[in-house]
């Protein structure tokens, strides 16, 4: 069966997933041949025992139009996360989780659909950039950020901390180290 590589984001107020809450979630769903085949986007209520970390408010305070942007339609979690699933279900393919970095994203977006679905489409089927990055490079995992990756890699597309924006941008650069690899081997 064919794999959707499913580039995500999530915006949070802090950095442990189900003690800190999503307040934004994009997925951008790209074949290995960089098609965009669909979007998903939703901004979250945050949870009712949640405390925001004091670090993490203090970053929001340096990126005003992220916040506000991340702050419009709110959805209750249970909801956004159901219609999130419908989605991943409706992929043309099997979801694969892609992220930049996949430690951070993969366990918030793991916590929410168990906890407010109970299920995950994705099982354990995740990706990190950053450590794909590695393997291409041939370099230190601490060496493979994006100003040290080949400019090939990185098309001109913003890096906005809107979820939607940073998956789209963050799918388009997998989907260019897909290509580097395949023209390798």
């Amino acid at each position: 069966m064919l794999e959707v590589y499913v580039s995500t984001d999530v915006e949070t107020d802090g950095p442990v997933a189900g003690k800190h809450s999503i307040l934004s979630i994009g997925s951008a769903a790209y074949t290995a041949e960089k098609e965009l085949l669909s979007t998903y986007s939703a901004n979250l209520e945050t949870l009712p025992n949640a405390t925001p970390d004091s670090k993490t408010a203090a970053w929001w305070l340096t990126q005003p139009e992220a916040w506000s942007a991340c702050r419009q339609n709110l959805e209750p979690p249970r909801d956004a996360m159901a219609r999130y699933v419908t989605w991943l279900k409706s992929l043309p393919g099997k979801p694969v989780f892609v992220a930049y970095p996949t430690a951070f994203d993969f366990p918030f977006v793991y916590w929410y659909l168990t906890e407010f679905v109970g299920e995950n489409p994705f099982g354990y089927s995740a990706i990190d950039i950053k450590t794909y990055s590695m393997a291409l490079m041939r370099k230190p995992y601490r060496m493979c950020g994006k100003r040290s990756m080949p400019v090939e890699w990185l098309d001109p597309v913003p890096h906005s901390h809107v979820a939607l924006d940073d998956a789209i941008e963050q799918g388009r650069l997998f989907c260019n180290m897909l290509r580097a690899n395949r023209a390798v081997g």
